[in-house]
């Protein structure tokens, strides 16, 4: 399965250290959807990479578009492409069967209390120790599928390619005209 990552890129990091594709930022997980960082780092990808790239404009609905938004932590934004072992499970948190076995709602799957997602994650954690993570929807579309990547998947990923964001990067338009987002 093709995955893409929106992260804050350090060029010269080895692929799986600190600000490469391929790490899991652990130390700066608390907030975040399934988050449960005294336990697991994660990552989240998408199988769209304007979703991903979506993520991470959310926060600047209705302003203009500059290159400045493209930097997180003094960092430029890039988009990875991994590839996920096709022998690599995930929870699908988008199939009603799933969610009844696990006693889920779908209100309780996408609701944006972390009260509530943080401790789900948390027991699919324990509960399937061989899964990779958790499949299930963007709060944004629906139809793009997002994924939520344990730290015990770091071996079934491999990495295909790294782009950094420019003004022009095509998912970057996408995801931006979404939003309504203007270029400067």
């Amino acid at each position: 399965m093709t995955l893409y990552r929106c992260f804050a890129w350090r060029q010269a990091a080895r692929d799986d250290h600190q600000d490469g594709p391929l790490w899991f930022p652990r130390m700066f997980q608390g907030d975040g959807r399934h988050d449960n960082p005294d336990v697991y780092g994660c990552l989240y990808v998408s199988g769209h990479p304007e979703s991903c790239i979506a993520e991470q404009l959310a926060p600047f609905r209705g302003q203009r578009l500059t290159a400045s938004i493209l930097r997180r932590r003094g960092l430029p934004l890039a988009l990875a492409r991994l590839q996920l072992d096709a022998a690599a499970e995930l929870i699908d948190l988008d199939d009603p069967s799933v969610l009844k076995r696990e006693h889920l709602r779908p209100s309780l799957v996408a609701t944006g209390d972390r009260t509530k997602t943080q401790p789900q994650a948390l027991e699919l954690y324990r509960r399937y120790p061989k899964v990779a993570g958790l499949r299930w929807w963007s709060r944004w579309e629906a139809l793009w599928v997002n994924v939520t990547l344990f730290d015990r998947a770091a071996k079934a990923l491999t990495l295909l390619d790294v782009t950094a964001l420019s003004l022009e990067h095509p998912g970057l338009l996408e995801a931006a005209e979404f939003f309504g987002l203007r270029i400067a």
